[in-house]
């Protein structure tokens, strides 16, 4: 697979398969992405992989504070708005995702039970956890764990496999940080589910969209 088809196919897988990963396999994929670039070469990221038993505690705690509404309390805040541009598309992709599955827009409980479905990682049999520390500046660290995060989905989907970047894995990073010894001096930044896609289902086969170049790049000369 050349670079440019690995880019345009990979997707957000949210529903796995059945089917565990080797640790072989993942251990090759990080092995790989750990020469990804970083800011002065200071690869700021640490990362803990959360697969067996462990995973399926974390899975059923994180279902179980979702359903009962607990706060969230991510290390890296949340955005609370979007310049208009940016809230156009994050809305559009949302209603790609929502009729793939049928889902209406008023129907509350249907969507209830996805973001249910959330919590659980969409039966992912892994979740990879990126993490800095706390005296990194988190501009230039987060820049790092961007580029790191990128190429292990890239490596991922040249496996054969499907991944899904999420914010919602790390809403409660206490209970990461219990499940996975995660020290306190290290920031959770996102969760990474890895595993095989099931490329038969609907909601990996909405249409994607990008932004045409127009609309971002800015030529000079």
């Amino acid at each position: 697979m050349n670079i440019e088809a690995a880019v345009k196919g990979r997707r957000s897988i949210r529903k796995f398969l059945n089917k565990d990963i080797s640790p072989e396999v993942i251990r090759d994929i990080l092995e790989a992405a750990r020469w990804s670039p970083s800011w002065g070469n200071t690869q700021s990221w640490n990362f803990h992989v959360i697969t067996g038993e462990s995973l399926v505690r974390f899975k059923e705690a994180n279902q179980r504070l979702l359903i009962d509404d607990t706060p969230s309390t991510p290390d890296i805040p949340m955005p609370e708005s979007w310049p208009d541009a940016c809230r156009l598309r994050y809305n559009d992709m949302g209603r790609r995702l929502y009729d793939s599955l049928g889902i209406a827009r008023r129907d509350t409980d249907a969507r209830r039970k996805l973001r249910i479905k959330m919590a659980y990682l969409f039966d992912a049999p892994c979740l990879i956890v990126p993490t800095i520390h706390k005296d990194n500046a988190v501009e230039y660290a987060m820049l790092d764990i961007g580029l790191i995060v990128q190429t292990l989905c890239l490596l991922a989907h040249g496996q054969g496999l499907g991944t899904l970047i999420m914010a919602a894995a790390v809403q409660y990073p206490d209970l990461i940080r219990e499940i996975a010894s995660i020290p306190e001096d290290r920031r959770i930044v996102v969760g990474i589910a890895l595993g095989y896609p099931d490329l038969a289902h609907e909601i990996n086969n909405f249409e994607r969209k990008r932004a045409h170049l127009d609309e971002f790049v800015h030529w000079v000369g």
